[in-house]
């Protein structure tokens, strides 16, 4: 047991500050026990660092391995899926099975249609079927394009004929005031300034 202030691990993994080590060392010259525990720290140290480094073990065997142990069927099979050149050998086993497979069952080729040109017409039928389609489709388009038109040249219509109200009113507002301002000059170089009520003397 250390008589010592601090704990004497701590002194030895240095892990006190200044103050608290030279307190500790001071007290280790003056203290027998307190030094030989010191001692006993240095030589674990020592015998720790003369052991080799060994890999931990991933896990522990137990005595019930034997009972959870995979069957042989999937022993091999996973000793199967895990080799390459095993799946390389299986791989190729089978094409070349394949391969003789259909080289002696060789399937007959379809005899090959006639075209007939009754299909022909239908075909060309069926193109201007098509470009009847079309055609209403682009027109139907083209259409709705042309009202979109018509609709926007209304309102951009009806909004330059507000316009035109709001500058025709404000013009006669202007005109106003002028026809006003005239007035006013006319009738203080004739009559003089307006007194301080603002009416002509």
């Amino acid at each position: 047991m250390s008589c010592s202030p601090f704990d004497l691990k701590d002194y030895y993994l240095k892990e006190l500050a200044d103050p608290q080590r030279r307190q500790v060392e001071a007290h280790v010259k003056t203290c027998e026990s307190c030094r030989e525990e010191l001692e006993r720290l240095q030589l674990t140290e020592s015998a720790m660092f003369m052991l080799r480094d060994e890999e931990i073990p991933q896990r522990i065997a137990f005595v019930s391995d034997p009972i959870f142990e995979p069957s042989p069927l999937r022993r091999f099979f996973s000793d199967f899926w895990g080799s390459t050149a095993r799946l390389g050998f299986a791989s190729a086993a089978m094409l070349s099975v394949s391969l003789v497979t259909f080289a002696i069952w060789r399937p007959v080729p379809a005899p090959v249609a006639q075209v007939a040109p009754a299909q022909v017409r239908t075909v060309a039928a069926a193109d201007v079927d098509v470009k009847a389609i079309v055609e209403a489709a682009v027109a139907k388009a083209v259409g709705e394009v042309e009202q979109r038109q018509v609709e926007k040249t209304k309102m951009l219509t009806a909004d330059l004929e507000k316009a035109r109200q709001q500058l025709l009113y404000a013009a006669a507002e202007l005109d106003q005031s002028q026809k006003r301002a005239g007035s006013y000059k006319l009738n203080a170089a004739m009559y003089g300034p307006p007194n301080e009520n603002g009416e002509m003397r």
